[in-house]
């Protein structure tokens, strides 16, 4: 019954979207609300705009509308939607432009098109999206058509709109035949897009070029009419259901574009420049319709090699949209995959999609020029993580370097087969990053599109992934060790803090429990400074910049804790585990634990289960193998 309530409660509100009247009753609505008669192209944007911007601290924008499917391209739908939609919405002149997205196979290029015509399909059941037609028109189009170009410019004035485009054929002759040429009379409608319905939404994917005949994009005759209408320039005898009919006001993909026949792509040379296309024994056909296309790299270059694509290629606007580049972002992908797929029910360990990260996003990396980077630590400012002697300038010096840089590696597709392939080896449901980067391995061997170099330098990443991961491994054990770590850690590095405030300012540092005053602990300091490479000659300048980042911390109101310097709490960590290690090796290791080793194992696994996200499965599993890499 609750099924059924819902699908009555979903009824009601569709009914609620339909309004019918006159076209008098029409321009009442425009007076009223003048973004009704918005452009396909500003209809797109605003639906992107609606779903709200935020504005990033380095002056970057995202896009909410696409970051529920999109994770990792950032910079490519900013370019994307200020340099085409925004620009389009604005009536700029790369609205007369075919919109190609050019990447490699699962980039994401199919996921944004889909997410428009999605978005459109809801955006058009908004108050902010409605759109109306005149009703009866197979190309539910514009009302404002039929006001004549004589008395536009007046009537534009007055409502604030801008008209374009002119009557169709179609209803030109219902306009004079059935209405005597009242335009006040013409009957209007609003409309919601549906791409299953053919309504603002196409989708044209050439095939056969024997087969496919050009009416499958402008339309064609309706010859079981020809003897009743007796010409085949009688619009009633024709038959407007191609692509390019059922998309205006909207959007049409064209799949695959580059692929398709050179005839079927002349149709777009008008519709793009001109807003019309020519269709049967008919005057130029108006449409407002954004066009857009997919392709990958090694076709449209094949396609600008051809000197006949010239006219077309300077019809287009390219938007690279490369590969993810950041870790944490493939990690989303991968999850989101796994999700859609039958995999869902099987429990990852954690840290293995992330291994698998970072195999990915190291074969799509170019090796820089600049000096001191490698691609791990490329890999690591791409995602947000703090390195030793880089800043956010240099961040986007190596974005800047390669504009290719993303175009080719391993795709996400790869990864989640070969996971798949790891679940069916496994005589359980759950599986952890050895076992998966074990099925990545395996793949190389089974793909015909890997060459041998690449094989060599992919089986390489598969080892500095292995490495990562065995470094997480360890952290992650190491700190289940670790009787409330948080509280452990925070006090270590107040200790750490009273004693470096005390050496810059020279001041004695006092006991907590005998209230004696002492000179600062040297020792301790160097013992944690030591856990990531400050030498006794750069002691000085890191104990500086920490109490710097105090004082600027004090100044806006905030509290300095564990988390406010990426590098100390590298340090702290480290001194922790350094100290707990051999505790952790021994516990881990031995085939035959005594009672409290036991406990204590017992005690850790129930750590990792209910506070780290792993399964009883996969915990016990990850002990055994940090067990094993401390004892190397």
């Amino acid at each position: 019954m609750d099924i059924l309530k819902r699908i009555a409660e979903y009824r009601t509100r569709e009914e609620q979207l339909v309004w019918e009247g006159t076209f008098a009753e029409y321009l009442e609505i425009v007076r009223k609300n003048p973004h009704v008669a918005q452009t396909a192209h500003s209809r797109v944007y605003n639906m992107i705009k609606h779903a709200g911007i935020e504005h990033n601290e380095d002056g970057s924008k995202s896009y909410k509308f696409f970051s529920r499917e999109i994770y990792g391209l950032d910079r490519a739908i900013e370019k994307l939607v200020e340099e085409y939609f925004h620009s389009a919405a604005m009536r700029l002149d790369v609205r007369k432009r075919i919109l190609l997205l050019m990447g490699p196979v699962s980039g994401g290029k199919s996921t944004i098109v889909t997410m428009l015509k999605r978005g459109l399909e809801q955006f058009t059941r908004t108050e902010q999206g409605a759109v109306y037609a005149i009703k009866g028109c197979p190309m539910h189009e514009d009302p404002l058509h039929l006001i004549p170009n004589e008395l536009r410019p007046d009537i534009e004035k007055e409502l604030g709109i801008i008209i374009e485009g002119n009557l169709s054929p179609y209803n030109q002759m219902r306009l004079d035949t059935e209405y005597g040429g009242r335009i006040e009379d013409m009957p209007v409608e609003r409309i919601v897009f549906s791409e299953a319905k053919r309504r603002g939404i196409g989708t044209f994917s050439p095939s056969d070029p024997k087969s496919q005949d050009i009416a499958d994009l402008t339309g064609s005759i309706d010859f079981s009419t020809i003897t009743q209408y007796g010409s085949e320039s009688d619009p009633r005898a024709y038959r407007f259901d191609g692509e390019l009919n059922k998309a205006n006001r909207g959007l049409m993909e064209f799949q695959e574009m580059l692929k398709c026949d050179e005839k079927f792509l002349w149709n777009l040379l008008s519709l793009t420049q001109e807003g019309n296309f020519k269709a049967g024994r008919f005057a130029l056909i108006s449409a407002d319709e954004l066009i857009v296309a997919h392709t990958n790299e090694s076709e449209y270059r094949t396609f600008i090699s051809n000197r006949k694509n010239e006219a077309l290629q300077s019809r287009m606007i390219v938007m690279r949209i490369p590969y993810n580049l950041r870790v944490s972002d493939e990690e989303k992908i991968y999850a989101k995959l796994i999700k859609q797929s039958d995999l869902g029910h099987v429990h990852i360990a954690p840290h293995s999609l992330r291994a698998a990260a970072i195999f990915s996003i190291l074969t799509r990396l170019k090796d820089s020029k600049k000096q001191g980077v490698d691609l791990l630590k490329k890999l690591r400012l791409y995602n947000g993580d703090a390195v030793e002697g880089f800043k956010e300038s240099d961040i986007k010096e190596l974005q800047n370097e390669f504009a290719d840089e993303g175009m080719s590696g391993i795709d996400p597709r790869y990864v989640i087969n070969r996971i798949s392939s790891a679940l069916i080896r496994r005589d359980t449901e759950c599986i952890n990053a050895l076992d998966i980067l074990r099925a990545l391995k395996d793949g190389l061997d089974q793909s015909p599109t890997i060459t041998k170099e690449d094989k060599e330098r992919y089986l390489t990443f598969i080892n500095v992934a292995r490495k990562e991961y065995d470094e997480l491994a360890k952290k992650e054990v190491q700190k289940a060790f670790v009787y409330s770590y948080e509280e452990s850690a925070k006090t270590l590095m107040d200790n750490y803090l009273d004693n470096v405030e005390s050496y810059c300012n020279k001041t004695k540092v006092r006991d907590p429990i005998t209230g004696e005053e002492m000179d600062a602990d040297e020792k301790l300091m160097r013992s944690i400074e030591e856990q990531i490479g400050i030498s006794e000659n750069a002691k000085k300048a890191f104990r500086e910049e920490i109490l710097i980042r105090i004082s600027a911390y004090a100044r806006k109101g905030k509290r300095f804790d564990y988390n406010s310097h990426e590098r100390l709490r590298e340090a702290i960590e480290k001194k922790l585990f350094a100290d707990l290690k051999d505790v952790v090796k021994i516990t881990t290791s031995t085939k035959t634990p005594d009672e409290i080793q036991l406990k204590k194992v017992n005690e850790v696994t129930a750590r990792l289960i209910d506070e780290h996200g792993y399964c009883p499965i996969c915990a016990n599993e990850l002990l055994r193998y940090v067990g094993s890499l401390l004892n190397r």
